[in-house]
């Protein structure tokens, strides 16, 4: 039997023609189907990039060192984090590091950036670990800008230290982290204390910090009177208190006024060492000059020999005051002796060389 016979029917059954037709329209309804029933793809989620800065607290040196711009966190295929800023103070033996991060993730039904399963919240923990170093940080901001908002802010900072700290501080000296420069001492002034090896410091100095909800910190704590700096070189680690933000801070600008000071049941030898024209200086500078001793003896109550009380003159204690000329330096909070306040009450050292003498301010001129 021919495959197609004279008729142009299949088989001598089936005309050619009416087959092709049903196999198209079955191909036809085939494809209709398999589209109908096909289920369309999901598009691909969107997603977003936010800035965050976290707070990572003290870390170890040899952390610190590891930390770098452009590292990077993957914690799950949907969610990236990358280091665009660092900025490190120092804090005690260690370093305080607050870093910028870029954050990366999908956008939920409300279009908020999910990182790592929830959105960037103030005060949620994030990790970072890398192949070099495994960290923590608390968001503490959230915004547009891939950096820290950084500034400069000149400080007058005092503490007592020991002779050989007190010797190494120096103008110029800079203070560095991770071949970064946090701070710069621009002047210091060394006056003597009560003791022999320590030293009342006044350091005037350059803080780098960060500003985190419109207020200034350094080593993690705000720029503001009252509060402790580190400040740390291979020669010496110096903890001060900060005593004026901002302003005019000039520790060569200073007033002269006459102090008067006295010392009570002091040995009759030792009032008659403190002279007139003594002086303390520190370098060049005249700090403290005598201009006027008084002494008369101590009183003391006494009782005779037919039980009557009397007050009479101690055989050896003596009463002295007193004038001094003394350079004091005006702050915000008055006038101040070798970076201590100075008012009626207060105990001032003088180290006059051969006599080393503490005594009360009595007056102090206006």
């Amino acid at each position: 039997m021919e495959l197609i016979d004279d008729e142009g029917r299949l088989f001598g059954q089936v005309n050619v023609i009416d087959a092709l037709v049903v196999l198209l329209i079955a191909a036809v309804v085939v494809a209709g189907a398999a589209f109908v029933l096909t289920d369309d793809p999901e598009p691909a989620p969107e997603t977003d990039t936010t800035y965050a800065t976290l707070d990572v607290g003290t870390v170890s040196p040899y952390i610190v060192d590891a930390i770098e711009e452009g590292d990077t966190h993957s914690p799950n295929d949907a969610s990236t984090l990358r280091i665009t800023d660092v900025h490190l103070t120092p804090q005690g033996a260690n370093t305080r590091v607050v870093l910028r991060v870029a954050l990366e993730g999908e956008l939920n039904d409300q279009d908020s950036l999910i990182y790592e399963g929830a959105p960037p919240r103030l005060g949620r923990t994030l990790g970072i670990a890398t192949d070099r170093y495994q960290i923590n940080g608390q968001i503490r901001d959230v915004g547009d800008s891939d950096s820290l908002t950084t500034e400069q802010q000149r400080v007058l900072l005092s503490s007592r230290v020991d002779a050989g700290t007190a010797e190494d501080v120096t103008p110029g000296d800079e203070i560095r982290l991770s071949d970064r420069t946090v701070a710069r001492v621009e002047n210091v002034t060394t006056y003597t204390t009560n003791r022999p090896t320590r030293r009342q410091l006044l350091v005037e100095a350059t803080l780098t910090g960060h500003r985190q909800q419109d207020r200034l910190r350094f080593g993690g704590s705000p720029v503001r009177r009252g509060q402790s700096v580190t400040l740390s070189t291979s020669e010496y680690t110096f903890n001060g208190r900060i005593e004026q933000v901002g302003g005019d801070i000039s520790l060569g600008e200073t007033t002269t006024r006459t102090v008067t000071l006295r010392m009570e049941d002091v040995r009759e030898d030792f009032a008659d060492a403190i002279e007139p024209g003594m002086v303390e200086r520190t370098g060049d500078t005249t700090v403290a000059r005598v201009t006027g001793v008084e002494t008369e003896p101590s009183l003391i109550i006494a009782t005779g020999e037919d039980g009557s009380v009397n007050v009479v003159d101690h055989p050896v204690n003596r009463e002295v005051t007193i004038t001094a000329e003394l350079q004091l330096r005006e702050t915000s909070s008055g006038l101040a002796f070798k970076g201590d306040q100075i008012r009626q009450g207060s105990t001032v050292t003088l180290d006059l060389g051969t006599a080393t003498v503490e005594a009360t301010a009595v007056s102090v001129e206006r």
